[in-house]
């Protein structure tokens, strides 16, 4: 059965949000503070493995704070989706 929510390629995971505060060696509390959301919202968004039920404006808000950040997010480019550092060239 196909997942009922299509994955733009603008959203991200709660596996890819936790990855991403793993490679940063960030709280929750950090990633809440550079997103202007509150740690309740993340933990929300992270306990999901696929595609969060956050409002649009909070998953921005996480991924703009990320991106800030240094973290880059893969798609489902048939290996999955991910995250990695950006290339700093």
């Amino acid at each position: 059965m196909i997942n009922s929510k299509s994955h733009d390629a603008n959203e991200i995971t709660g596996a890819q949000i936790r990855a991403a505060r793993a490679l940063l060696r960030w709280s929750a509390k950090e990633l809440s503070k550079a997103a202007g959301i509150g740690v309740a919202t993340v933990s929300r968004a992270e306990v999901e493995d696929g595609i969060t039920s956050l409002t649009s404006a909070n998953m921005r808000a996480i991924r703009l704070a990320l991106e800030a950040a240094g973290i880059e997010f893969i798609t489902g480019n048939g290996g999955g989706v991910g995250v990695r550092f950006k290339d700093s060239r």
